[in-house]
């Protein structure tokens, strides 16, 4: 008992404390040991630098205080996976640091980024997150926060250990078993006719032949019915770059005209066929690995003509895998 508790003194970052807490001064010590930094384990320690107005110091332990008063102590001993806003609602403590480290107070910004790897730190957090509850990110993240993780991602290829990391076992399939996983996606919407992609599904299956491909599934009735004439099939590939930025990447999906020679695909998937306007001028998304059952992808139309300039389809796209029981038909 007392060891998990030690982990857990080490692994959480400082989190905001609730609200009902805010009305007198107080502030939250975490003790780490000699030569560890605050959000990375991973990487040799150079340092812990923390940007706090003065309010913030360091000297072997970790203080945060609120609202610039007196010291009191919070033992991180006493952490629960949840805590009670004033609505009545749980807010799950995992879901709430990734959602600080993808936007962090000002008064708390590690500044020696060379110290950590924020990638490994986002993976370690995600993995903490049970899997039925991972749908919860698609709700606390923002555009703006879905944009700032796929950067974060983007920092896992410094480490050679964290890049060969896949967030989907579906893709190591090594017995050539045919399997199938759901995934649901969000962004902040695209452009006419496609404003449905602010959320939607997506469908991963594989292949005897160890091929994999996947389709895109819209979320409302109309969309659904558009589904049965439009399934926007694509082929998974292994890449390691985004062709029009050459930042780097996990994967591709790339829709072509959609006419794929599909012969086993999962049951209640209707026959491929041509990709409606834009998704037939040589879409790809180009996707990053974020943590266990989560990733980030890029939508880019790429253009079939040889001087059309490549252009963002939507923003980024959060996917987190959906672990509850396979549907019949989509």
């Amino acid at each position: 008992m007392k060891a998990e508790a030690a982990a857990a003194t080490f692994n959480n970052p400082i989190r905001p404390l609730p609200s009902n807490l805010n009305s007198s001064p107080i502030s939250r010590q975490i003790n780490f040991p000699y030569q560890r930094c605050l959000l990375g384990r991973y990487n040799s320690v150079k340092g812990l630098q923390l940007y706090s107005n003065g309010s913030l110091q360091y000297t072997g332990v970790v203080v945060c205080a609120v609202n610039g008063g007196g010291r009191g102590y919070v033992s991180s001993w006493d952490d629960k996976p949840y805590e009670y806003l004033p609505t009545g609602r749980k807010s799950y403590l995992d879901e709430q640091d990734i959602v600080t480290f993808l936007d962090p107070p000002k008064d708390l910004i590690p500044l020696d980024s060379a110290s950590y790897n924020p990638a490994a730190y986002l993976w370690k957090k995600i993995d903490d997150i049970p899997p039925e509850r991972r749908h919860r990110l698609l709700r606390l993240l923002e555009p703006r926060l879905i944009s700032r993780a796929w950067e974060i991602a983007g920092t896992r290829y410094e480490d050679p250990n964290l890049a060969k990391r896949s967030a989907s076992k579906l893709l190591s399939n090594e017995d050539g078993a045919i399997s199938l996983e759901y995934y649901n996606c969000r962004t902040n919407g695209g452009p006419m006719p496609i404003s449905w992609i602010n959320s939607f599904k997506k469908a991963i299956f594989s292949r005897k032949d160890g091929e994999i491909y996947g389709r895109f599934i819209g979320g409302s009735f109309v969309t659904g019915l558009a589904n049965s004439f439009s399934p926007l099939y694509f082929v998974v590939r292994q890449l390691k770059e985004v062709m029009p930025t050459e930042q780097p990447c996990d994967l591709a999906y790339e829709f072509g005209d959609g006419l794929f020679d599909l012969h086993e695909y999962p049951e209640g998937f209707p026959k491929p066929v041509k990709h409606p306007y834009p998704f037939n001028d040589q879409v790809v998304v180009y996707v990053r690995h974020l943590g266990p059952g989560v990733s980030v992808g890029q939508a880019w139309q790429e253009g079939k003509e040889l001087q059309q300039v490549p252009q963002k389809l939507c923003s980024e796209i959060l996917m987190v895998k959906d672990y509850s029981a396979l549907r019949e038909n989509q």
